[in-house]
C-alpha cells in the first residue's frame, strides 16, 4: 500500500513512512524535565494568584481560570506521553510521572492507559467500534441510526449535541465518572485499584486545600479550573477523529497507515494554543508513532508533510465537525443527524 507524494511524481509505502517517524520516537530528558517544570509550575502559579486575587473580587480571580486551565491541559498530555512510555526512556519514570499527573488531572493513570492503548488498536474501524458509553471516538452509521426508534434516535441526539457532549459532560466524566471503575472488567485488578487510590489521593489534597485556604476558596478556584480543563480536553478527544473529511472503514478494508492519515486529524491551532496542548493537534503523526513525545510532533510533521499530505483542520473547522456523528457508508462520508433523519436524504445540508 503506498502515499502519493504530494508534487514528487512518486510515491512511498507505509513501511518507509513509520521508519522516517520512528527517528523521532526518542525522548530528550531535558526536554521533559522542561515541560514538567513549566507545566506544573505554570499551574501552581496560576491557582496560587486566582487565591491571592479572591480578596480582590473573584471575578478578577476567575480571569486567570483559563490560563490555569490551560497548564492542566497541558498535564494531561504529559501523562499521556507516560502511558505510552514516550515521555521518559525509564518505564518507572515514565509510570511515576503519569500518576504524579493524575491526581491533578482526576484521570486514574492506569485504567486509562490501558484504555487508551485498546483506542490506538481498533479507532476507526467500524467492526471493532467500542461499547455506546464512548460517544466521543465511536458513532453510528446512517443505516443503523435510520433503524433506531424515534426516541433513540433523540437521544442519540441529544447526548452527542456540542452543548451536552462538549460543555454538560466533560466536567462530569473527570470529576464523579472517574471516581468509579464502572466500565472496568473484574480481571484489572491493579486498574481498579489504581480508580480508587487515585480518588484517596485527590481527597487528600483537596482537603489540605480546603484546610488551608478555606473550602468556599477551594471550590471557587479549582471547580472552574477543572471544569474548564475537562471542557478543552474532551474537545481535543472528539475533533481528533471528527469531521467532514475523516474516514471509517470496516476491519477488512482498515490498516493502521490508512487509518493514522485518514481517520485522524491535524488541528492547526494557533502557536499559543497548540503549546498549551502539547502539539497533540498534529494527531496523525501520533497514531503513526505513539512513542513519538508532544514536544517532537511537530517535527516529525514538518518532515513527512509532503509525503502524508494530510490537509490541515482549521479551529473554525474543528468546531463544525462536532456536528458529525454518523457514518455513511453509501457515500463514504461523515453526515450530521440531521441530514441522516428518515425522509431527509442523507445529502441534504445540514
Amino acid at each position: 500500500m503506498t502515499v502519493s507524494m504530494s508534487g514528487t511524481g512518486h510515491a512511498t509505502s507505509f513501511v518507509e513512512l513509520r521508519r522516517i517517524v520512528a527517528g523521532f520516537q526518542g525522548p530528550f530528558l531535558w526536554r521533559s524535565l522542561i515541560q514538567i517544570a513549566t507545566s506544573f509550575g505554570g499551574f501552581f502559579a496560576s491557582c496560587a494568584a486566582m487565591y491571592l486575587l479572591l480578596d480582590l473580587s473573584y471575578w478578577l480571580s476567575l480571569l486567570l481560570a483559563p490560563l490555569a486551565a490551560g497548564f492542566l491541559v497541558r498535564i494531561f498530555i504529559i501523562q499521556h506521553d507516560c502511558g505510552h512510555q514516550s515521555f521518559f526512556r525509564s518505564r518507572t519514570a515514565n509510570d511515576v510521572c503519569g500518576i504524579a499527573c493524575s491526581l491533578l488531572t482526576l484521570t486514574p493513570y492506569l485504567s486509562w492507559r490501558r484504555q487508551h492503548a485498546g483506542h490506538h488498536g481498533i479507532w476507526n474501524d467500524l467492526d471493532r467500534r467500542q461499547s455506546g458509553a464512548d460517544i466521543y471516538s465511536s458513532c453510528l452509521t446512517v443505516s443503523e441510526y435510520q433503524a433506531l426508534s424515534s426516541r433513540d434516535r433523540r437521544w442519540y441526539r441529544v447526548t452527542r449535541h456540542p452543548l451536552v457532549a462538549n460543555l454538560l459532560l466533560p466536567p462530569l466524566i473527570f470529576i464523579l465518572l472517574y471516581r468509579l471503575p464502572f466500565d472496568m472488567p473484574p480481571a484489572w485488578r491493579a486498574e481498579r485499584r489504581m480508580v480508587h487510590a487515585t480518588t484517596l489521593g485527590v481527597a487528600a489534597i483537596l482537603i489540605t486545600l480546603g484546610l488551608t485556604v478555606g473550602w468556599g476558596a477551594m471550590v471557587a478556584v479549582q471547580l472552574p479550573v477543572m471544569a474548564l480543563a475537562a471542557i478543552i480536553g474532551v474537545w481535543l478527544f472528539a475533533v481528533q477523529h471528527r469531521g467532514e473529511t475523516v474516514v471509517w472503514a470496516r476491519n477488512a478494508e482498515w490498516s493502521h497507515g490508512t487509518a493514522a492519515l485518514h481517520s485522524s486529524t491535524w488541528l492547526d491551532l494557533p502557536r499559543v494554543l497548540q503549546w498549551f496542548t502539547g502539539n497533540i493537534g498534529f494527531h496523525h503523526v501520533h497514531h503513526l508513532n505513539p512513542r513519538v513525545p508532544n514536544y517532537r510532533l511537530e517535527a516529525c510533521h514538518a518532515r513527512i508533510a509532503d509525503v502524508s499530505a494530510v490537509p490541515p483542520m482549521s479551529f473554525r473547522a474543528a468546531m463544525r465537525s462536532l456536528r458529525y456523528n454518523l457514518w455513511d457508508e453509501d457515500q463514504g462520508r461523515m453526515v450530521t443527524c440531521r441530514e441522516a433523519e428518515p425522509g431527509r436524504g442523507a445529502t441534504m445540508a445540514a
